[in-house]
């Protein structure tokens, strides 16, 4: 390949639609006939549902409301998807119970005081530990079956295990992961630390709520206008629900105002069921509130974490209880997180046990690295603490620990290439980290790493010249994070064109090529090898053309300057546009150029970080200031070097976020209590230093130009690089999250109380 576009930072390709509000999203299109649907939410974090009074709404002209029974779902069960609305029994407070339909949104908004619901109060469990009691109420009434969509987002195996069967009506789900005895790493250890931490439920809170218009078209074709993060996934799982050919189901991906895992099939089989029945338009928009009370956030965990390990600097043995609340439906990251906690350090002594217990919240999903901030949360904080204990710099103790290639993961695989000793060693040499010594009293320095296994799905991709010899590319995936400027560069590398001359479009489920979901850090490594193919193909068969016009060999011929020439005779050459006239024309002699790519099965690409903060804590207050702050990510090969560092940024803000400000938050009886932007506290830009980012490149072998994916690991270490900094500010262990300046300052009186 002899392009020099990949590398280059160049701005987003729809960066000018957006800044100019000409991108078109979800909630801009219109319909003829439309109806707007309004939701009828559960009052009560469980109940049975008695009577639902529609008589007085459907007296307004135009209003129609549709409960469960109206749905014409062909595989029913309870879950959120298969099950969009609650059908007799409301499992939390927000729960979608029936659906108002209208004219116009504020006609739908009017009706929908008037909906009467008789509601049964069931007993409520809310408290993680309350619902793992033998005795305890069971936090729905219906059976459930399992899911796993957030463990898609990784792709990690492990040897299943006969468990014990769990004493709780609650326990959804279990895993057990080990290897070694722990009992004989313990005794060999020259210490030992062991602490429980506690994670928050925590909102993606994307600028752009959930939103999605379905119409079942004349001609029987149903389709559905989303804000999705991936269309045929949702096809898939739409055939099922709603018992239809997945042929009859189409799928347009619009423009996303932000996803971070949480828009991939929640509202769209509600919008499309609803719109079977109506037989008209149908769009469904949430309100912010709606957003908090009834989408689908992170879920919060309980993790007990005590390690040991010996004073030349050697880790002996790790142990782990995660417990995480996955609400009223099995979805949590459960298996992610046990994965990560007991695969990131060389240990040859593990054992890791984890529990998914429901209780009466709402439905979990992912949240950009699912599993992975509440697993580095817990093993960084008790990896630093351990080092402080056997006196030990903690970099250096976790550079003497850390995995690398060929390292066994708890599960029984080994690790490909992946670049956390040459992260570690970047940091070793940053500012922040020479100078940590150099602070205030009130300030502390600290160090977290961070890594994702690296998603996996199939892809294909489409490349074809067009007649004034520019490229399209097709593809079937969504631009969430600026996928199509990375997809351009890699294209015009292969055909050796500038990349203004390459057109990427995102074609819906009837058109585009097969693509995977936009999550998981998978798009760039999965969709773009895909890309690279077909650009490949294209140029292929542009030298042919040009070969059999010029006389001359392939081998002997070069993309430049917009024309196929003869290397070292410049003047005998043919110019793309000739090309195109010669294979899309009248009478041409040559069929169309049209490459073709595809991408099957491939090993993970595993993404490591390691970032350092530098803070300052009020003694008086308890309140965190963040000083400094540095994220050092391997990301394979840099394609659009300004958008992986965007993508840091935006990665390492998030973790802030977790860290110190973000939780939904339920009351005693199981309402939310954090229902707004103006109770959901979300960071802002007076809250954050200047971030540096450093960007190492280890390539990833079947990543394209080396590439691999760069969305997840930034957002994960926030947590506990952040609590290790807080710790040398105040000389004792934070062990909770968000840090709230309360938190904090309870923190520094206990550790005064001790002393």
């Amino acid at each position: 390949m002899t392009g020099t576009a990949v590398g280059t930072s160049i701005p987003r390709v729809d960066g000018y639609e957006k800044v100019t509000g000409q991108a078109r999203y979800a909630g801009d299109l219109q319909l003829p006939g439309m109806l707007h649907a309004r939701l009828v939410v559960s009052q009560y974090p469980h109940a049975r549902i008695v009577k639902i009074d529609k008589s007085a709404a459907e007296q307004i002209p135009g209003v129609v409301v549709l409960t469960a029974a109206d749905l014409r779902i062909a595989k029913p069960d309870p879950s959120r998807q298969g099950e969009p609305l609650a059908s007799g029994e409301a499992v939390f407070n927000g729960h979608p119970i029936a659906v108002v339909l209208a004219p116009t949104e504020a006609l739908a908004e009017d009706a929908l005081a008037l909906v009467d619901v008789t509601y049964e109060e069931l007993p409520v469990v809310v408290d993680l530990r309350s619902a793992l009691a033998a005795d305890a109420p069971r936090a729905r009434e219906k059976a459930i079956k399992t899911s796993s969509e957030t463990e898609a987002h990784a792709s990690v195996s492990g040897a299943k295990e006969e468990l014990e069967r769990p004493a709780s009506p609650n326990v959804s789900n279990q895993t057990h992961q080990h290897r070694g005895d722990v009992a004989t790493g313990f005794r060999q250890a020259d210490a030992v630390v062991e602490f429980t931490y506690q994670t928050q439920w925590a909102h993606q809170s994307p600028i752009e709520p959930q939103t999605a218009t379905a119409w079942l078209e004349p001609t029987g074709t149903l389709t559905i206008w989303s804000s999705t993060q991936g269309t045929f996934y949702p096809r898939q799982q739409l055939a099922k629900i709603l018992g239809l050919p997945a042929a009859r189901i189409k799928v347009v991906g619009m423009a996303v105002g932000g996803g971070f895992g949480s828009k991939l099939m929640l509202i769209e089989p509600l919008v499309a069921a609803v719109a079977m029945v109506a037989k008209a338009p149908v769009r469904l928009a949430f309100s912010r509130t709606e957003e908090y009370l009834a989408a689908n956030p992170a879920p919060a965990a309980e993790i007990r974490v005590k390690a040991g390990g010996t004073r030349a600097g050697a880790l002996t043995a790790l142990e782990a209880e995660v417990t995480f609340d996955t609400g009223a439906f099995p979805a949590s990251p459960l298996g992610i997180c046990c994965h990560l906690l007991g695969s990131s350090y060389r240990c040859p002594n593990v054992d890791i046990r984890g529990v998914e217990v429901m209780t009466n919240k709402v439905s979990p999903a992912a949240y950009r690295a699912p599993g992975a901030q509440q697993a580095y949360y817990a093993l960084e904080s008790t990896i630093d603490e351990l080092a402080r204990k056997l006196g030990l710099d903690p970099l250096a103790f976790r550079l003497n620990n850390a995995v690398a290639e060929g390292d066994a993961r708890v599960d029984g695989a080994t690790w490909p290439r992946i670049g956390l000793r040459e992260c570690l060693e970047k940091a070793q040499e940053h500012p922040i980290w020479r100078n940590r010594h150099n602070k205030a009293s009130d300030e502390g320095v600290g160090i977290a790493i961070g890594g994702w296994p690296g998603g996996l799905m199939p892809a294909e991709a489409g490349c074809r010249m067009d007649p004034d010899g520019t490229f399209t590319v097709v593809t079937g995936s969504v631009d969430l994070t600026g996928t199509n400027t990375s997809f351009a560069l890699i294209a015009a590398d292969v055909l050796g064109v500038p990349v203004e001359k390459i057109r990427v479009v995102n074609g819906d489920t009837s058109t585009a090529p097969f693509g995977p979901v936009s999550g998981g850090s998978l798009t760039t490594y999965m969709v773009g090898p895909a890309v690279q193919g077909a650009a490949a193909h294209a140029r292929e068969q542009i030298l042919q053309i040009a070969a059999d016009e010029l006389e001359a060999a392939v081998e002997d011929l070069e993309i430049a300057d917009g024309a196929v020439r003869v290397k070292g005779v410049p003047d005998r050459s043919l110019t793309l546009e000739k090309i195109g006239d010669l294979t899309m024309n009248f009478g041409a002699p040559y069929a169309p150029v049209q490459g073709q790519g595809k991408r099957g099965k491939a090993p993970n690409a595993p993404g490591f970080t390691v970032h350092l903060a530098k803070v300052r804590v009020d003694q008086a207050t308890g309140n965190v200031e963040l000083k400094e702050y540095a994220a050092i990510q391997d990301v394979g090969k840099a394609i659009n070097p300004a958008e992986v560092r965007g993508q840091i940024m935006g990665g390492v803000v998030q973790g802030i976020g977790w860290a110190l400000r973000e939780a939904l938050v339920y009351g005693e009886a199981g309402e939310l209590l954090t229902a707004s932007l103006m109770d959901y506290a979300l960071p802002v830009a007076m809250d954050l230093p200047m971030i540096d980012t450093v960007l190492v490149e280890v390539p990833a072998p079947e990543g394209p130009f080396g590439a691999k994916g760069v969305g997840e690991p930034p957002a994960i270490p926030g947590p506990g690089v952040i609590a290790n900094a807080v710790r040398d500010a105040i000389g004792a262990r934070p062990t909770e999250i968000p840090m709230t300046a309360e938190r904090v300052l309870d923190t520094i009186r206990a550790a005064k109380g001790k002393s």
